[in-house]
């Protein structure tokens, strides 16, 4: 499928062609801290199909607990986390879902380091939930 990517603000924009199969959740600590939330929603992409149309992404490289290092894509202006990747030479970048316009339509299929999940976070179908703001 086609997916388009910005940031929040709208100074960084990306396209790629991808397999909706490789939609998934991150439960590392990493990808906490990161988010400031409880995971990652992530779409695996195929270098060669990425292009970014757009805008120039600041780059933070963090090593994991794996001892990767991996490159943290952002928007300088307005903080978005656009994707992550192998710091050279990636072979794919792991698009955050929250950044496509498609985000609804690519439901999670796989979840990683699901040893570091919070443990409510498959309770959160039974917590009441509003249709607008608090």
């Amino acid at each position: 499928m086609k997916v388009h990517g910005s940031c929040h603000c709208g100074a960084i924009r990306f396209e790629a062609d991808a397999d909706a199969e490789k939609a998934g959740v991150c439960h590392c600590t990493d990808c906490q801290s990161l988010t400031g939330s409880a995971f990652s929603l992530f779409l695996q992409v195929p270098k060669e199909s990425f292009h970014l149309s757009s805008g120039e992404p600041k780059i933070y490289v963090k090593t994991a607990q794996s001892g990767n290092r991996r490159a943290q894509a952002f928007c300088a202006n307005c903080g978005t986390r656009l994707w992550a990747s192998a710091e050279k030479d990636p072979p794919v970048f792991n698009v955050r879902v929250g950044t496509l316009r498609e985000r609804a339509e690519l439901r999670p299929r796989m979840q990683l380091w699901c040893r570091s999940a919070l443990p409510w976070v498959n309770e959160l179908g039974r917590v009441p939930g509003k249709t607008q703001g608090a």
